[in-house]
């Protein structure tokens, strides 16, 4: 039978039918549906899981493998940072079940702060690459990484970019295979990474790269054609090339780490021009050149920034303008720039920041538009958890340096706290640091699509457990300021933030509201607008809200769109927003 799925639907399925035990995975797009879709399955079949953060899942999964499960562990492409620490060691001890990594890079950045190339990871790790280039690819690529994992003694990265993870394509479906649980065995030599053991895992790390180079080259795949033009690609691009050059030469790379370089060589003996088509970073290419094949070419037309495309390719290297490609992607669209949404509980924190005129260390989350305008209001925003120690990081330079002190708050989700805002602010308080955080608890992680976490109080399955307190955590670091108030009172929450950024020891803001987009939330009836009160003073659209609009030269309320927060009621100097009568 066969299926039409998104490629992260066809890894799940691969992962399952693979007979995959144990999936630990922090949400992040492109990635995030994987773990989502394994979590339907069976639960007698696979246990699944969202950790705190990557790195945790990361060694949930190493463990659940030396137990001699089959694991996977699934993150975005700046979510193996986070894992890095573990999986490079990993690659060290090697595995006993199969062990394999599904990361999602994001050419284009459609929803991260980089393109960083995972392929050198693998390449730095030492540790196989396999990159699919639809969703059949996918679901038989997984149960491939699988199959290498434990025959080459080694964790497995299953590369994906954005274009395949939520384009959607036919998959042939097959039953699962248990493959029952490997017997653990007692191995501190293989498995206690001290010097001694790491000295002597290196050199079978070498010589199991050999193998797997041999493997690679087995795996390639040439596809014959015109000798005049031969193309090295991989991935979302072998798609493109397939449009593109229908009748020239390919050779279809299906393990990027480590590359198959006989079969590289051979294949470019037998072409006149040699052209190499990859997204990102010239991967494939330096190696191509590494092996003494000059005439090479790829890069110098496409470049290492965003996404390929079939236009974006007969554009550069054919020449032909974008017009001949006929592709809707081409033809401008009109801007939408991103805003929050209606109700949602970060606008009144942001007005309010932005009001105060305080200077704010942001995070990774929703409420990272409120960099954007009206509100202006975060100043720098690097990674998960950084906006507390980086905020920290400000107010220890400016007492250092005898500078003027520039009231400052940490602003960071309930989700992206856990994450790795913890350690952070276990920092200020272990430090004698002075900082306000403000954690933004909307009960959800609202970003990648509403995923639980450990502060909701249930798992990714729905079931019940124990949430996380934040205050009691807040008190158990050693932060004696804390404080729950909500977004919607805004002339509170001001007073508030100004008392705790005034106090000279650490505090913590916890502002509580749960997102409007959450099905069991209801804010009550729209707001709307007494016309015949109305000075339009346009002070109401200040907040942002997309369900303010002007109309006719009126300001009106879009009732399908106002969730009925109430904001815009505290924003207007005429009383003229309110419920309708009886609502």
């Amino acid at each position: 039978m066969k299926q039409l799925m998104l490629g992260n639907e066809a890894i799940a399925r691969g992962a399952w039918e693979a007979g995959v035990n144990v999936v630990s995975s922090y949400p992040g797009t492109p990635s995030t549906e994987v773990t989502e879709v394994i979590s339907k399955y069976d639960k007698n079949d696979v246990y699944c899981e969202w950790a705190p953060n990557e790195k945790v899942a990361t060694e949930v999964a190493i463990g659940a493998s030396v137990a001699g499960a089959r694991a996977m562990c699934c993150m975005k492409h700046v979510g193996l940072n986070v894992a890095a620490d573990p999986l490079f060691t990993a690659a060290y001890t090697g595995v006993n079940g199969g062990l394999v990594f599904v990361v999602a890079d994001d050419p284009g950045m459609h929803s991260s702060q980089n393109e960083q190339d995972t392929r050198y990871y693998g390449l730095s790790a030492h540790v196989p690459v396999l990159e699919p280039s639809d969703s059949e690819e996918c679901k038989d690529f997984t149960k491939k990484a699988f199959e290498i994992s434990e025959k080459y003694d080694t964790p497995v990265i299953l590369r994906t970019t954005t274009r395949i993870a939520h384009a959607r394509s036919l998959v042939e479906l097959s039953d699962r295979v248990s493959n029952g649980k490997k017997e653990y065995k007692c191995e501190i030599g293989k498995y206690v990474m001290v010097p001694g053991n790491a000295i002597k895992r290196h050199i079978v790390v070498e010589e199991r790269t050999k193998k797997l180079e041999k493997l690679s080259n087995e795996m390639a795949v040439v596809e014959e054609g015109s000798k005049n033009l031969g193309i090295i690609t991989s991935g979302i691009s072998y798609q493109y090339v397939k449009e593109v050059f229908p009748d020239a030469s390919v050779l279809k790379i299906n393990m990027v780490h480590p590359l198959p370089g006989a079969k590289i060589k051979e294949f470019a003996e037998g072409v006149d021009k040699l052209l190499v088509v990859e997204e990102l970073e010239p991967f494939i290419e330096n190696f191509v050149r590494q092996l003494g094949i000059d005439k090479a070419e790829g890069k110098k037309y496409f470049g290492i920034q965003g996404e390929l495309s079939t236009t974006k390719i007969r554009k550069d290297y054919l020449g032909e303008d974008a017009e001949s490609a006929c592709l809707a992607e081409d033809i401008p669209i009109p801007p939408r720039p991103p805003v929050l949404c209606p109700g949602c509980p970060h606008r009144g924190i942001f007005y309010v920041l932005s009001k105060l005129g305080v200077r704010v260390s942001g995070d990774i989350g929703c409420y990272t538009l409120g960099a954007m305008a009206p509100y202006n209001a975060i100043h720098s925003t690097v990674c998960m958890g950084a906006s507390v120690s980086m905020a920290h990081g400000m107010q220890k330079a400016e007492e250092i340096t005898n500078s003027e002190k520039i009231p400052t708050v940490a602003v960071i989700g309930d989700s992206t706290f856990i994450h790795s805002g913890i350690t952070g602010l276990i920092d200020i308080v272990y430090n004698k640091g002075a900082s306000t955080v403000i954690i933004l608890d909307n009960s959800i992680t609202g970003m990648t699509g509403h995923q639980q976490n450990p502060t909701t109080g249930l798992t990714i399955r729905l079931e019940e457990t124990h949430p996380v307190n934040l205050v009691k955590l807040a008190e158990a670091v050693g932060v004696k300021r804390v404080r729950v108030e909500d977004p919607f009172e805004m002339k509170k929450l001001k007073a508030a933030i100004e008392e705790e950024i005034a106090a000279d020891e650490p505090s913590v803001i916890i502002v509580q509201r749960p997102c409007a987009l959450l099905k069991n939330v209801n804010y009550g009836a729209p707001v709307v607008i007494d016309q015949d009160k109305c000075k339009k003073c346009g002070n109401c659209m200040k907040l942002g809200c997309p369900a303010i609009i002007l109309k006719d030269g009126n300001y009106q309320i879009d009732n399908s769109l106002c969730a009925g927060c109430r904001l815009c009621e505290q924003m207007c100097p005429f009383g003229c927003i309110s419920k309708p009568e009886g609502k």
